[in-house]
């Protein structure tokens, strides 16, 4: 036992305080990852629900794509094409020699396709259950596109896709564990180090687990309690529960 505490602790010979810079890692790539997902995913929405043929099939192509394709070769993709992106720009400037795109950021950008293609469903089916009466109100009154935006559509999308993004969020946790072989520093890639120098697999990927267990039952809280938050302003007053 005590062996155990000392092999997981914070001190100078323990691997505590790497696994819980990797956790934290973990953490940052896959926010990224969302706010990526969250950006490209609502334009792959628009593009799925608008009246135009060829953006329709833009959209669905996309969707198609990146949740058709295995996520390991998406994150190859990225990182790959990328790093060739880079070099070809540098050697523009005289630069020579292989640069590699950082891993973070493919990390972030891979995993965030992937989530945008998730994403882009989750803001659409939030859309569609929007009664149309109220959106048709607002044209009626002249109230600008924006402003509709605004104060209609775009709270109760979020209102309705907010348990629908929880699981992406979850999708993309586990997703991160891919970008470990970009180089990155996260829970998986530290857990095999660390497992590779005690030889202790069994100890170390047990304890990566945990830490992605960990990770998942503090977002549910998370979202659990923005779902809450969100239902509670548009809940009806008592006096209106009839109407």
């Amino acid at each position: 036992m005590l062996y155990l505490i000392n092999l997981l602790g914070f001190s100078k010979e323990g691997w505590g305080l790497y696994l819980l810079g990797a956790a934290l890692m973990t953490v940052a790539v896959t926010l990224a990852a969302l706010v990526i997902g969250a950006f490209v995913g609502s334009f792959v929405a628009w593009a799925k629900l608008s009246r135009n043929l060829t953006a329709r099939i833009a959209g669905d192509a996309y969707t198609t794509i990146f949740r058709g394709m295995p996520e390991l070769l998406i994150i190859y993709v990225v990182f790959f094409g990328g790093s060739a992106a880079v070099t070809a720009a540098a050697e523009q400037f005289g630069i020579e020699g292989f640069l590699g795109m950082p891993s973070f950021l493919a990390g972030a950008i891979g995993v965030g396709l992937i989530s945008a293609s998730y994403q882009a469903e989750v803001f659409r089916g939030s859309f569609t259950a929007i009664v149309p009466g109220e959106i048709e109100a607002a044209r009626a009154i002249g109230m600008p596109r924006l402003m509709r935006f605004r104060r209609i559509i775009a709270p109760q999308v979020m209102r309705f896709a907010i348990p629908g993004l929880g699981n992406v969020w979850q999708l993309s946790l586990k997703d991160s564990a891919l970008i470990s072989v970009t180089g990155l520093v996260e829970i998986m890639n530290a857990s095999n180090k660390a497992a590779g120098s005690t030889h202790q697999f069994f100890i170390f990927y047990i304890v990566g687990g945990t830490l992605y267990l960990i990770l998942t039952s503090l977002s549910n809280r998370v979202f659990n309690a923005g779902e809450a938050h969100v239902a509670k302003s548009f809940r009806r007053p008592a006096g209106m529960q009839g109407s």
